[in-house]
């Protein structure tokens, strides 16, 4: 007979808890990653294209490519410091899925990421590419949008090339960063000085990656967006030559101004008879700056706010055939960018820089870059109705964070989930959604 200790509370003597539930997860939500890991062949993928020297010990027990796998799933599941590979070295949800008898502990997952080098992190970049291909062989696309931009990640210690940046009046790393305007996939990261400016090396992040898409995708249209940041001349020449459209804000200059002035006469006469209503123009023209080596199309938006006396002017270059309106449109819609970021931020933890080598650090944020994109492509095509939409925050309370008991039978371990789980019929249809992927 068992001896079970309760303990009583005194606020109410009635109630008792004990520690002899068995073995009980809060993360049953991972079978359903695991599962959609296992059909896009997650572990072939890292194994084949990751070689990171094994030069101590512990990497006979936990290879790279567990080591980064790991990491991923710690990362999906909200666990984001090495630290939390201590807590979890014995977790049964975590055992089960990876397929370990006890995970790596913070040392070793610290010294594995201490060890990278240069060639890993491109490694990684490629591992992230072949992901979103896989992604792409599944639901295709016919166009992309290569929405430019850059962040300020903090730092809190004396990392290498960490800096204080102006712009953000901060210390840390000043990445850039290249999402899909369309999915919010994130097509491709740079880790980058602090001090550095917003469009340095951009010509060189972004041409390899136009390079590959057009031998992969030949058909496939793109379309580059950026602030005022990335108005480099070289930016447009290279598009021009990958045969890509830009749509890039300017810097208003004295000559913009000139050049609008001819397209003001229409909007003063309307302003006159109202001054206060809030009245708008769009038009264009043709523009070459001094170290431009030919004209292009700039559209201008001339705006007049309600209640204010003087225009606030939008220019925009392009070499799109669309309507200045439409142009102005579509570049505005670049706002949704900045809730990628965040999610990037909140949600996976990108500012958790918190290695000493730059190259450590770099190595970390493609892994963090990968976990982020599995999870948009996994919402993307497993995941039906407005669960699509979720934030990871919300996805982990809603079907990763589910309490569930593991009951060992015979021949099956039982994952026995709450009878009342709120979410039942989303957590099988993307059971279902998964199972009927087409590799």
């Amino acid at each position: 007979m068992t001896s079970i200790l309760n303990y009583k509370l005194d606020f109410n003597t009635k109630l008792r808890f004990n520690f002899e539930g068995g073995s009980i997860t809060t993360d049953a939500g991972l079978l359903l990653i695991k599962e959609f890991f296992d059909k896009i062949d997650l572990t072939s993928i890292i194994r084949e294209n990751l070689n990171v020297e094994e030069d101590y010990k512990p990497r006979k027990i936990h290879k790279s490519y567990e080591l980064v796998i790991q990491k991923i799933c710690q990362c999906i599941a909200g666990y984001y410091t090495d630290q939390n590979c201590n807590d979890l070295r014995k977790d049964i949800m975590f055992t089960k899925i990876l397929d370990k008898d006890t995970l790596a502990s913070q040392p070793t997952m610290c010294r594995f990421i201490n060890n990278v080098n240069d060639e890993n992190v491109k490694q990684m970049e490629n591992i992230n590419r072949l992901i979103l291909d896989k992604a792409y062989s599944i639901e295709k696309q016919e166009y992309q949008i290569l929405d430019l931009d850059s962040t300020n990640l903090s730092t809190y210690g004396h990392q290498e090339g960490s800096n204080f940046n102006y712009h953000y009046q901060a210390v840390g790393y000043h990445p850039l960063v290249m999402f899909d305007g369309m999915t919010g996939d994130l097509l491709k990261i740079e880790l980058r000085n602090g001090n550095c400016y917003t469009s340095a090396n951009v010509v060189d992040f972004i041409k390899p990656y136009l390079e590959y898409q057009d031998s992969k995708y030949p058909s496939m249209l793109r379309i580059i967006r950026g602030d005022s940041g990335f108005a480099v001349p070289s930016l447009y020449e290279i598009a021009e030559k990958e045969g890509d459209l830009y749509a890039i804000r300017l810097k208003a200059n004295s000559n913009l101004y000139k050049n609008a002035k001819y397209f003001e006469s229409e909007l003063l006469e309307e302003w006159k008879n109202n001054l206060l209503e809030y009245k708008c123009s769009y038009n264009e023209f043709k523009y070459k700056a001094e170290k431009w080596n030919k004209p292009r199309r700039v559209v201008v938006k001339m705006e007049k706010p309600a209640n204010k006396m003087t225009l606030d002017y939008t220019f925009v270059v392009t070499n799109m055939k669309a309507s200045p309106k439409d142009v102005i449109s579509f570049y505005c819609k670049r706002g949704s960018m900045e809730n990628f970021i965040k999610e990037c931020k909140n949600g996976f933890n990108f500012e958790s820089m918190s290695h000493i080598s730059f190259v450590s650090n770099s190595f970390k944020l493609q892994v963090l870059t990968l976990a982020y994109n599995l999870v948009n492509i996994f919402k993307r095509l497993c995941i039906r109705g407005k669960f699509k939409k979720f934030t990871i925050e919300t996805l982990r309370g809603k079907l990763i964070k589910v309490a569930a008991k593991i009951v060992k039978s015979s021949r099956n371990q039982i994952f026995k989930i709450c009878s009342n789980f709120p979410y039942k019929g989303v957590f099988l249809n993307t059971l279902e959604n998964i199972q009927a992927l087409c590799i």
